[in-house]
Formats: C-alpha cells, sequence, structure tokens
C-alpha cells in the first residue's frame, strides 16, 4: 500500500500555560497543506522481500538509511536528499507500528519512506507519517478501527499527530490533540503561498526556550471569526518572539509575504516555515 502523507500549517498558535505533566496547553488552527508531501509504502507478510520500486535506483547510498528490528518484526528505508540524519527505527512510522503490535498481533512489515517534507520546519511532516501508518495498516490489516481509536493512538505518538488522522481543517486545543470542527468562511477566496528557508532548522526545543506562557487578549476562536483582514492585529503564533530572535532572517521574509500583498502571514508551528494568505 502506497501513500502521500501531506503537511500542515498552523493558523494561530497560542501557548497558554505549563501543565503538571511537563508540556504546555495551547490553542491553534491545524488547516491541512498539499504544499509537501512524503511517500509512504508498507508491505507485510508473504511481500516481505518485495523492494520499493520509488527508491529503486533513485537515490545515491549516501541519502539512504535503513534498519531492522532486533526481533525482525520490522524492516525501514528511509530516503532524503539531504541524508537520514537520525536513527530510521527511531522514526515516528516506526512507533506508531509498535504501538499497534501492543495490542494486536501484526505481521512482519517493510516500510519505505521517502522524505521529500522538510524537516524541522514546523509543517509536521513526521506526524503526518505516523499518523498515515496509523491508518495504512488498519486499512490492509482489518483492524477495525474508528476515527476516534485511531485518533486516541496517534495522540500517543505526538501532539498533532492526531490531526492528520481527520485531515481537515480542525481547531486544536490540550496539548493540540483535542480537536474539534471549526467552520472559516474567512478562509475562502485566499491562497496559501508557502515558503520554506533553506539551512533553516527549528528544533520544537529551541522554539519553546524562552517562551512565557499567556492567555491572550482575545480568545484565537473569537480572532479567527473575524474578517482575514483583521487576523494581522489578533492572531499569533507566540513561537515567532523566541525563533525570529534567533533567526532574524525569517522575520525578514514575513515581512516580505506582508510587502507581496499578503492579508495575513505567518510562522508554522515552531518554525522555520512561513506562509503568506493572499486574496485568489
Amino acid at each position: 500500500m502506497i501513500r502521500e502523507p501531506n503537511v500542515k500549517i498552523n493558523l494561530g498558535l497560542n501557548v497558554l500555560r505549563r501543565r503538571p505533566d511537563g508540556f504546555h496547553d495551547l490553542e491553534t488552527l491545524f488547516l491541512p497543506c498539499s504544499s509537501y508531501s512524503d511517500r509512504l509504502e508498507i508491505v507485510s507478510g508473504d511481500d516481505w522481500s518485495r523492494t520499493s520500486a520509488f527508491l529503486q535506483s533513485a537515490y545515491a547510498p549516501s541519502e539512504i538509511a535503513q534498519g531492522i528490528s532486533v526481533d525482525g518484526s520490522v524492516m525501514i528505508t528511509i530516503a532524503r536528499r539531504e541524508g537520514v540524519d537520525w536513527d530510521p527505527l527511531g522514526d515516528l512510522t516506526v512507533k506508531a507500528c509498535r504501538l499497534l503490535a501492543d495490542d494486536f498481533k501484526l505481521p512482519p512489515l517493510k516500510i519505505f519512506l521517502e522524505k521529500r517534507s522538510p524537516v524541522g520546519a514546523g509543517l509536521g511532516g513526521g506526524s503526518s507519517d505516523a499518523a498515515f501508518t496509523l491508518m495504512m495498516l488498519n486499512e490492509m490489516l482489518g483492524l477495525g478501527l474508528t476515527e476516534s481509536r485511531l485518533m486516541e493512538y496517534a495522540s500517543r505518538l505526538g501532539s498533532d499527530c492526531a490531526f492528520f488522522v481527520c485531515n481537515r481543517p480542525m481547531f486544536g486545543s490540550g496539548r493540540g490533540e483535542v480537536l474539534e470542527e471549526l467552520p472559516l468562511p474567512s478562509l475562502d477566496g485566499l491562497r496559501l503561498e508557502l515558503v520554506v528557508p533553506e539551512g533553516i532548522s527549528v528544533s520544537t526545543a529551541e522554539a519553546y526556550r524562552g517562551i512565557v506562557p499567556s492567555l491572550p487578549s482575545l480568545p484565537l476562536k473569537e480572532a479567527l471569526q473575524l474578517p482575514s483582514e483583521q487576523w494581522r492585529d489578533v492572531v499569533f503564533n507566540d513561537f515567532e518572539t523566541t525563533v525570529f530572535a534567533a533567526h532574524p532572517q525569517l522575520a525578514a521574509i514575513k515581512r516580505s509575504l506582508y510587502d507581496a500583498g499578503a492579508v495575513y502571514a505567518s510562522m508554522s508551528g515552531s518554525g522555520s516555515a512561513l506562509y503568506g494568505l493572499f486574496p485568489v
């Protein structure tokens, strides 16, 4: 089975308070974004010896990383033009397999992941890969998991993973895993332009460094109900304060989006990607 996990952007992101469990309560609007997608293939059981056609001969050896679990239950191949600088067996797709294996008897699995979405850009590519892995295994193996159950599993893998199960505009609260529909007519008639700066990767830990949680003067839900032309003054991403201080070039890109006619511009998630919303 082959799927193409897409990325997301955050429309507003307020860090409200630190929780007793060490995480933070936040509020944000998740929007699916098709500007980038990975390519994910999962092979099981009798197809264990199969080699992925879309990775074959397409990448140099230095651009491919492979791993196989000690018990042989999961084998993963990751390809990325910039190289794979993390342990393949620590990838969220493998963690998703192991999570389901705790509750279901799974056959041997082979994962092929072509990593085309930016890493460290605040677009949630890894979370999307994990959520799609859960959904693919549910479909392939007939596990019978409902969307809500898949979201429960996904929320254990990452704060924004559950969003990718439903993969439609959703308002997120809690750690980001509490999701609800939020109609947003102001998005009609707007097009998205996404900018991913080269050579800048921002970790979540870096983005949180220096953050002072606080309640906004206007709750995000209310701010988003205003016409999009007013969002610039009331819809904020709290991570911009610390990330822009460390990477001033990102602030310059945001200004350039407004100069180009965007009605709203922002960093996505913890950065470094930025986007502008322009009238069609």
